[in-house]
């Protein structure tokens, strides 16, 4: 008679002390995610999964809720530091900013990851 080995539990909870939190703000959307070391995503939101739809999606506050359900969940999995990587123009850079400094996380970097070209596009062809 063959021996079946006990299933091992595979939703063990994950502790993370050191994040890294994405913030991807365009004009229409504003997206959180928080990532471990390696860049596994540990929890995400953005302002269409916080409940917002249409033009109220590109406001602040709606960037503000989605940043604290992120950092939420995060905090929830033992986040003690993170570091912010902010990328694109919208209104919600600030506000996801702002959501971390009121829970007390200490922030060890701040960056800025918004892709700049560096001599532009091509020019049209001159008419002669």
């Amino acid at each position: 008679m063959a021996q079946y080995s006990k299933k091992k539990n595979k939703n063990k909870k994950k502790v993370v002390q050191k994040v890294r939190i994405y913030v991807n703000s365009t004009f229409n959307n504003t997206l959180v995610s928080v990532a471990d070391r390696k860049g596994n995503v540990i929890s995400w939101e953005s302002t269409g999964s916080s409940g917002f739809k249409g033009s109220r999606k590109s406001t602040s506050y709606a960037a503000n809720v989605a940043a604290t359900n992120a950092i939420n969940k995060a905090v929830g999995l033992g986040m003690k530091e993170a570091e912010v990587f902010i990328k694109g123009p919208g209104p919600g850079r600030r506000a996801a900013l702002n959501v971390l400094r009121s829970k007390g996380i200490p922030i060890k970097l701040i960056a800025d990851v918004t892709p700049i070209p560096h001599n532009g596009t091509r020019p049209r062809k001159s008419r002669n």
